[in-house]
This record gives structure tokens, sequence and C-alpha cells, in this order.
């Protein structure tokens, strides 16, 4: 490769935000069924060296906690990512809190998965709907299969304990995040030792929107923890957080396109062991994607790249979200930008 002419750096040697914005693409996809309440994914596509990166926040995060997520898309976009140790991924079907008698057809997008994370504790619906839900993704799986709940920090700790005590009837291999913080999970793991509940507690939320994230290992609050690339800035430094945690962990997505899921399928292929499947899936609840040839998974599992996502500017257009929200992600993006350093560098 013939050496580039020096380029202007912006602070903390990131690329200057003019060239950042420079090329910036919003699209709206919609959702197959609803998934947190979401029903259209938007996000911004920033194009750079190496490819593209991915920035979606969510839209109630503000500037300090969107500015890991802008720090993961430009390294996707101008750094790139650690080699892989493996080929193959194995992921997770995912299903929305949807009524129980929706649950095969949700599964039937996963084919191949034999992990299913489930999500309980939805706003307005209560244990006997979840208690239908698992009940009909073990019918699904069968008794091989293997289940996992999350609760989104939905639960506080009297009613983790009763929840994972009925659920705990469809061996499930783990609850990812009960209770919404670190104080909780620690009395909700005494709550079911003292229960006789063997239920695995995960770590989430806890990770990714913690300015501390190592807090959940060193205090003992969690048996493993739940990664994603964008909310803790990036593969590299995910990376970090996993080794320095001590804990197994587990990747998934924060309902990424291809461009933002390949960021995931990095992480996962770079660890140095991946005992579970990952929720690297969820490409299938989106109706619509960006990229010439999705990440697709077959018979259960992801292949790894060693390619950067071809972005097709034909489906980019067709999801494009219009000029409005356009200039709104620029000025996130902007907002975001000037917290970058500071944002990666929390530990």
């Amino acid at each position: 490769m013939s050496a580039a002419a020096p380029r202007s750096r912006g602070p903390a040697g990131l690329p200057p935000l003019g060239e950042v914005l420079a090329g910036v693409r919003v699209v709206r996809i919609p959702l197959r069924v609803p998934f947190r309440g979401v029903t259209e994914r938007e996000v911004a596509l920033l194009p750079g060296p190496l490819g593209w990166g991915e920035f979606g926040p969510f839209l109630e995060y503000g500037p300090r906690e969107s500015s890991r997520w802008l720090a993961s898309a430009i390294e996707a976009a101008y750094a790139g990512w650690p080699p892989p140790v493996r080929d193959h991924i194995p992921v997770n079907a995912t299903v929305p809190a949807v009524p129980a008698t929706d649950v095969a057809g949700v599964l039937a997008r996963f084919p191949g998965c034999t992990t299913a994370k489930v999500k309980v504790a939805e706003p307005g619906q209560g244990l006997p709907e979840d208690l239908d839900r698992v009940a009909a993704v073990r019918d699904v799986l069968g008794e091989t299969g293997r289940i996992r709940v999350d609760a989104n920090g939905g639960w506080d700790v009297d009613e983790a304990t009763r929840a994972l005590g009925a659920l705990a009837a469809y061996q499930l291999e783990y609850a990812e995040q009960p209770c919404p913080d670190v104080p909780d999970l620690i009395r909700l793991r005494t709550a079911l030792a003292r229960s006789g509940i063997n239920v695995p507690i995960a770590a989430d939320e806890s990770i990714r929107k913690a300015a501390d994230p190592l807090r959940v290992a060193r205090e003992g609050a969690a048996d493993l923890v739940v990664v994603k690339v964008a909310p803790l800035g990036g593969v590299c430094r995910a990376l970090e957080i996993v080794a320095e945690c001590g804990l197994p962990a587990v990747v998934s997505s924060a309902l990424d396109t291809s461009v933002g899921m390949a960021a995931g399928v990095a992480l996962a292929a770079a660890l140095p062991e991946l005992p579970w499947a990952c929720g690297l899936g969820t490409l299938a609840l989106l109706t619509g994607d960006v990229v010439v040839a999705p990440v697709a998974q077959v018979s259960g599992e992801l292949r790894v790249s060693r390619s950067a996502p071809v972005v097709a500017e034909e489906l980019v257009d067709r999801w494009d979200a219009g000029p409005a929200r356009t200039a709104w992600w620029r000025d996130r993006v902007t907002a975001a930008y000037g917290h970058v350093g500071g944002a990666t560098s929390a530990s």
C-alpha cells in the first residue's frame, strides 16, 4: 500500500468533525414487530477510509453517552478491528414481548438457532404473559433448546425473585439484567441463592450504560456480562472491558443494520473464549438493510467476514429518513463528537 498524504486530525487523534459529517446518511427501517416500544430503527451511517461506521444511539441518549457510539462508528470507518480467532459465531434467536401465539412465527425467522433470548418484564404486561411466552418458546425449541430471558432492568428484587422462581421451571440459561442497578443485582443473587433458585445473572445495562463498567465484576453482581460494541466505544474498548471484568461474555447487538452488526461480529470473532451463543441475529427483526450482502445466519451461525460490508447506494436511498432527520442526526454527531475522548477513556 502506498503512503497516503498526511491528513489533519481532530482532538484525541479523531478525524476532523467536518470530515466525519461530510458523507453522513441517515436511514429509517421499520421493524417486523415492536421491540421494546421501537417500531422503526433510525441510524446514521458514516463513511471513512476503511468503509462505513454506524452511529445509532437510541433517542433518549444524551451527547456524553452517545459519544461512545460515535467512537465505535469512527473506529469502524477509520481504524479497523483486531484479527478474528474464529470463523463462525453461534447466535441466538430473539423473541420480543409478543403474545405466546406469535412465538412460533418469530422463531421461524431464526432458522437453525437452538438458543432463544426472550423479552420479559415488558411495561403493561405481567408474569402470566412472560410465563406463557417462555413456555411457547420451550415448546418450539424442545427440551434440548436453550432459553435465556431479558428483563431490561424491569423488576425490583422481590419481583425478580418471584419471577425467576417461576421461570426457572423452563431451565433458564441465565437472566439478563433482571434489576436496574448493581446493588439490586447483588441483593437478587443473594435472594436466589437463599431460595435455591439456580438462575445465573447476566449484566447488560449495568455494563453498557455505566460510568464504571467494571463495577459489576468487582462487586460480584453478575455471573457473566453482555457486551455491545457501540455503547462501549468500539471493538477494542469492548475487548479491554471483557478482559478486565474477568467474566464470561456474550456479545449482543443494538438493533443494528449490517454495518453496525459487522462490529459485533468482529468483537465476537476476536474474543479469546466464546462459551455462549451471541445476540447477533437481530437483523431478522428488521424489514430491510443497507448492504449488498447482509450479515446472514446459516444453521444458527454467522460466518465471520474479513472484509467490510459494502453499502448499497440504492438501499440507502430506499430507506433514507429525509432531510429533516438527517439534519437532526448531524447535530447529534456534532454534540457527541466533543465528548468522544472522555467517554472512551472512562473505565
